[in-house]
């Protein structure tokens, strides 16, 4: 009998925290959740595409050998493009991850070569981190990548946007503004429990080689801030 009144204690208190969370997500949900728009592939979408990237300055991105970034001022990138590597740089970490050769990559810690299964461990959280976070910065260069699927679709708003199929889990659908320039896109992918949702491409810079990258996203009252963006 003594055991009740500690039971109850843990019961309000699961209760108080998830019945937020749950309400929270259900309003998000309902306020966000769009059905995948349907599309047609032909000239109308590559001409969209062919829009953004001329829009972006894509030839200068093809002859940009190094880009550096911070993404959300965690994580520093130097990725040196024509080498295929890139250092990836958190807390006390370095990582000079080899992209062509996965198991030339090194680790350090403080300046020290970390090897074994910490050293690999490091490499591929490092692997991960860039995979996620390069995203973000150049997913419009990657429309024409082999694989990539384009085609030209009408949101609910009746707005034309460009839906781009990047790998079979991962759709997304494109908006532009009166130049050919990404407003936004929303997003049906693996790690999105909430299908439609938008997230704003925004505050774009031009770099030292003339691309144009941008700086910010902003989903429901989150916000993403790439910085110290320089290339050569």
């Amino acid at each position: 009998m003594k055991l009740k009144k500690p039971i109850k204690l843990l019961l309000g208190v699961a209760v108080f925290v998830t019945l937020p969370s749950l309400l929270l997500f259900g309003f998000l949900y309902f306020k966000h959740h769009q059905e995948l728009p349907s599309g047609s592939t032909g000239e109308g979408a590559d001409n969209l595409a062919t829009k953004m990237l001329v829009t972006l300055n894509y030839e200068a991105f093809t002859s940009t050998d190094c880009i550096e970034w911070t993404f959300k001022n965690k994580r520093h990138y130097k990725w040196e493009r024509t080498k295929g590597t890139c250092d990836v740089l958190w807390k006390e970490y370095k990582i000079k991850l080899n992209l062509k050769n996965h198991a030339d990559s090194k680790a350090y810690v403080h300046g020290f070569t970390i090897e074994g299964e910490m050293g690999s461990d490091l490499v591929e959280q490092a692997k991960c981190y860039f995979e996620k976070d390069v995203f973000w910065l150049i997913a419009p260069f990657k429309v024409f990548d082999q694989g990539v699927e384009r085609k030209l679709a009408t949101l609910e708003n009746g707005e034309k946007g460009l839906l781009v199929n990047y790998n079979p889990d991962d759709t997304y659908v494109w908006t532009f503004d009166a130049s050919g320039k990404p407003k936004s896109f929303y997003m049906w992918d693996s790690k999105t429990p909430i299908d439609g949702l938008e997230v704003s491409w925004s505050d774009w810079q031009i770099a030292e080689t003339g691309v144009k990258l941008p700086t910010f996203h902003k989903f429901i009252f989150f916000g993403m801030e790439i910085s110290d963006i320089k290339t050569y």
